[in-house]
């Protein structure tokens, strides 16, 4: 429950602070004219990432079992490349995201409503889409058919819309860059056990060998209906009796990834060491020059 509860704070935080960004900018420029479509936009881009998660539950379940397998474990390994992906670029473009954003937005208010509409759109909807998928997978991943996966995410995307409107007020000030550093580290361990999980998935489709190949089982110390075990299992996709290529990819995507992830930004691309923002830079300022405004936006 509470790595699909960090999911659904990470993502819809991230998606909370874009319709920070967008209404705020719209708000201090004096274009409530334009709230109505961003609102459009934001809209849509939730009904779809809906129905995208909808479609990967319902539609998996007319599927032979080596089917779904197949899927859970392909739509699991896309998943995690995804959420890898962002977690990177969130790190490196978070105190940039603001200034791109008003930029995305002017020209699109110069363009018409419709620009407005899918600026919106494709703002909130890249996000909308990685949630669902990686939600998808993370429950399909954890496997006991209780609701605990779907209330963790629910509760988490709960708590990003209560701190998006915080930031949007003015009353809630925290450092971003460290906030999205350690909770993209989170995920990082997440996703690991998420891929581990698409692998044995993949083995059980005969995509994979050597799903009879155990790399040891702890069944017996670890039960998986205990609440140790359940504990693990929720956290951190703890398996008591992986295989070895199970294992092995763990490991593989794991130590290097986290390694990188945890490494001075630029480190990567040869540039050395980039200066930490301070404190005012990693804020967003829009929710004080929002609070500057008359009144809160109207949908």
């Amino acid at each position: 429950m509470f790595s699909n509860y960090l999911i659904g704070l990470r993502e819809g935080l991230e998606a909370s602070l874009v319709v920070c960004i967008l209404i705020a900018y719209l708000v201090k420029t004096g274009r409530r004219d334009a709230l109505k479509p961003v609102w459009a936009g934001i809209g849509v881009a939730v009904a779809l990432a809906l129905g995208f998660g909808c479609a990967l539950e319902f539609g998996s379940q007319e599927l032979t079992f080596e089917a779904q397998e197949a899927l859970g474990g392909s739509l699991s390994i896309l998943a995690v490349c995804l959420v890898t992906w962002m977690v990177f670029w969130m790190r490196r473009t978070a105190r940039h995201l603001k200034a791109e954003l008003h930029g995305k937005l002017d020209a699109a208010l110069a363009m018409g409503t419709g620009a407005l509409v899918l600026t919106a759109f494709l703002a909130v909807g890249r996000e909308g889409l990685e949630t669902a998928l990686f939600v998808w997978a993370s429950v399909h991943a954890a496997g006991d058919g209780s609701p605990r996966p779907l209330i963790g995410v629910a509760l988490g995307l709960a708590t990003a819309v209560l701190l998006g409107w915080l930031f949007y007020r003015g009353a809630l000030r925290i450092n971003l860059a460290r906030f999205f550093t350690w909770t993209g580290a989170l995920l990082v361990v997440v996703a690991a056990g998420v891929l581990a999980y698409g692998v044995h998935d993949l083995q059980e489709a005969d995509w994979l060998p050597g799903l009879t190949s155990l790399a040891f089982d702890v069944s017996g110390t670890v039960p998986p209906d205990s609440w140790y075990g359940t504990l693990l299992k929720g956290v951190f996709n703890f398996q008591p009796d992986p295989t070895v290529l199970q294992v092995t990819v763990w490991l593989l995507y794991l130590v290097p990834t986290l390694a990188l992830f945890l490494a001075p930004v630029g480190f990567a691309s040869g540039k050395g060491k980039v200066k930490e923002p301070d404190e005012q830079g990693s804020r967003p300022s829009e929710a004080a020059e929002a609070s500057k405004a008359p009144q809160a936006p109207q949908a």
